[in-house]
């Protein structure tokens, strides 16, 4: 075993700086090209000059978002077990944790393609589609769920295992792989001049390029079979208690915080469809370009979690508290410098997207409106990871509770009748404020708990 475990020097001796860029600039890159990937959908739809055809890729995010339930439950679960099992050096629980996350994930993609399918009406319905969005959102949809839901699901677990034995590089060119060739395909199956197939290419392209990182990652596997600790064998998987308690504890938290992301985000798009799909197309674009630091955030939370778990199985505190100290300077700083981008250059911005004035007029606002939330993640997504890392599901959950049921969603619905339109926007400030807040304080508790 000792020749598949060749990373010590990374979680434990390596200098703090040196490890943690080492981690998270490459998660950082794959959840670049992965938000890139994301826009480019809205962008080379936007080149069709059709809102009607943007509204219908905003309508449909809640959807694809809920993929993110199923990653979250067993690929965060599992990595999280991985790391944890490592720091003891209990390899026999890696390998059956990790074949656990590996066939519930494919368990549930099938579960979830085969469910909106059946109940395609009523979902339709759920998003707020309308008489005129209703065919592009079904068509987009028919790619990207129907037969993308397994795809989609199982590149994003994949790298979630990959990177829990600190291969983070690999982890991002898996999942990078499908985001540059669903980038360039977008135009030839877009746009007009090319085979103008509108929004149903854009589905098309994020199909194909899912499929295509999975095999990337199938091909690490193999070749890798004898050096990585990542483990499909069938015979690995069953249902043991404390394997399965263990990924559960911290998968379920992480899966619910994702379903209440959907359903605020479904709110939202029926708030906004109540005043016209130009609203919606505006809205959803603005939500394409301030969603880069949202994500980049995640990725640093993410992204120090491998090392974080393994100090955390191995009782080492202050290399814990130096991992922190330095990844939330780095977060601050970005953070603070993309803030400053949004909010000077938000018309520059939509109109990259959409050259329509009064799609224009809109974004801008909503851009700087959702702008005001970011310098506040820095704390949010780095206390997410470190629950996550460390098995502490219960803190998790109340994170999943406090961010939508308590703060953000009331937020919308007050805000929306106070300042109509805009007040959608900023709903997400009033949260992020609220678990900075929460953050310091349950950070700080677990740090004394555990000295």
């Amino acid at each position: 075993m000792k020749d598949k475990y060749d990373k010590t020097e990374l979680f434990e001796t390596m200098p703090v700086p040196r490890a943690v860029m080492k981690l998270c600039i490459p998660a950082i890159m794959g959840t670049l090209v992965m938000v890139l990937y994301s826009i480019a959908d809205t962008y080379f739809v936007g080149m069709t000059g059709d809102p009607i055809q943007n509204a219908a890729v905003t309508l449909a995010g809640p959807v694809l978002m809920a993929f993110n339930a199923v990653n979250n439950l067993f690929g965060v679960g599992t990595s999280s077990m991985m790391s944890r099992g490592l720091g003891r050096k209990d390899f026999e629980t890696v390998a059956k944790s990790s074949a656990f996350g590996f066939y519930g994930a494919l368990s549930f993609a099938i579960f979830f393609a085969v469910g909106y399918t059946l109940f395609q009406p009523f979902f339709l319905n759920l998003l707020g589609a309308t008489e005129s969005t209703l065919i592009p959102t079904k068509e987009y949809l028919f790619w990207t769920c129907t037969l993308g839901a397994i795809p989609a699901i199982m590149n994003v677990t994949l790298s979630h295992l990959v990177r829990s034995e600190g291969s983070a590089l690999i982890a991002s060119i898996g999942a990078m792989s499908g985001c540059v060739l669903n980038m360039i395909l977008d135009p030839f199956f877009i746009l007009p001049q090319f085979f103008g197939m509108g929004v149903v290419g854009a589905g098309l392209a994020t199909f194909i390029g899912n499929c295509a990182a999975c095999l990337v990652f199938a091909i690490f596997l193999i070749v890798k079979r004898r050096q990585t600790i990542v483990c499909v064998d069938p015979r690995k998987f069953g249902f043991q208690k404390e394997i399965v308690m263990g990924i559960f504890a911290v998968g379920i938290p992480a899966c619910i915080q994702n379903l209440l992301n959907v359903t605020g985000m479904t709110i939202q798009n029926n708030f906004a469809s109540g005043y016209g799909s130009d609203i919606v197309a505006s809205m959803g674009i603005a939500g394409k370009i301030s969603v880069i630091s949202f994500y980049v955030a995640m990725a640093i939370g993410q992204g120090v979690m491998p090392i974080i778990g393994y100090n955390y199985g191995a009782k080492n505190t202050q290399r814990m508290k130096d991992v922190l100290k330095f990844t939330i300077k780095v977060d601050f700083v970005f953070l603070a410098v993309t803030t400053f981008i949004y909010m000077t250059f938000a018309p520059q911005l939509v109109r990259m997207f959409l050259d329509n004035d009064v799609i224009v007029d809109y974004g801008k606002v909503f851009l700087r409106c959702m702008s005001s939330a970011i310098p506040f993640l820095c704390m949010d997504f780095l206390a997410i990871g470190i629950f996550q890392a460390c098995g502490f599901g219960k803190y998790a959950l109340f994170f999943a509770f406090l961010r939508k049921i308590i703060l953000e969603i009331p937020a919308l619905i007050i805000l929306n009748k106070l300042i109509p339109i805009y007040g959608i926007g900023f709903s997400q400030t009033v949260a992020e404020i609220g678990m900075c807040i929460a953050s310091v304080f349950l950070i700080k508790h677990i740090f004394k708990k555990m000295i």
